[in-house]
């Protein structure tokens, strides 16, 4: 039974799941991340080859300052010390959206990261920061505008080509927590045929085994791509 190669997994519920434990919601978003490495490792254990997680969309500045700029420092010192364990492992590591909105040393953060996992052949990880699929493909057409390509050249394979997911197959699997049932602007261009997989538990209670019950239901289904 084929197991999905590329998995996208929106992250929704740390508020949420704070609110429940009468905790801060900077408590929940730091559970979050800590377990964004436990349902990645489990992930590429379980034979995926490239996962992507909706980590902080574009709407999502518009939230408490104080809450922002915790994130951010969260967002830093996973990219500096957690993600390291992953690049030890041979992953590959990638960070999609407008990069260029966060600090200098977050930026720089990503980019070491980055740059030390290039060589990894384990699997992917790619992290959505300041993203939003539309977002995301008005700066692929602006792009293509700049190279002044004729209109008659321009098709999905040159969209492709442009958008942050370039080389990347789209995603078998979207998974999204906390009960909601939408997918919020990700990768909206990609997801076209995506297989759509929504659990009720927030994202900090989201085990490897709540992933392996996703992917076994991903199995179950009948992938048509248009066809009878």
């Amino acid at each position: 039974m084929a197991i999905p190669s590329h998995i996208g997994i929106i992250i929704d519920g740390n508020r949420r799941w704070a609110k429940a434990r009468k905790r801060s919601t900077l408590v929940g978003h730091r559970e979050g991340l800590k377990n964004v490495k436990i349902v990645t490792r489990a992930a590429f254990k379980q034979g995926v080859k490239i996962v992507t997680i909706f980590a902080f969309s574009t709407e999502n500045w518009h939230r408490d300052k104080k809450e922002v700029d915790y994130l951010i420092k969260l967002f830093t010192s996973l990219v500096r010390t957690e993600i390291k364990g992953l690049i030890k492992n041979g992953i590959k590591v990638k960070f999609f959206g407008r990069v260029n909105d966060f600090p200098v040393s977050m930026r720089q953060a990503m980019k070491e990261a980055a740059s030390f996992s290039s060589k990894g052949q384990s699997g992917q990880l790619n992290v959505c920061l300041s993203y939003g699929g539309r977002d995301e493909i008005v700066r692929a057409v602006k792009k293509i505008v700049k190279s002044r390509r004729p209109a008659q050249e321009v098709n999905e394979a040159l969209i492709n080509r442009s958008l942050d997911t370039v080389g990347l197959p789209d995603p078998d699997l979207i998974i999204r927590t906390s009960g909601e049932q939408r997918l919020s602007g990700f990768l909206t261009w990609q997801s076209v045929y995506s297989e759509l997989y929504f659990s009720p538990k927030f994202w900090p209670d989201f085990g490897p085994d709540d992933l392996a019950a996703a992917i076994s239901e991903y199995q179950r289904r009948r992938r048509r791509f248009g066809a009878n």
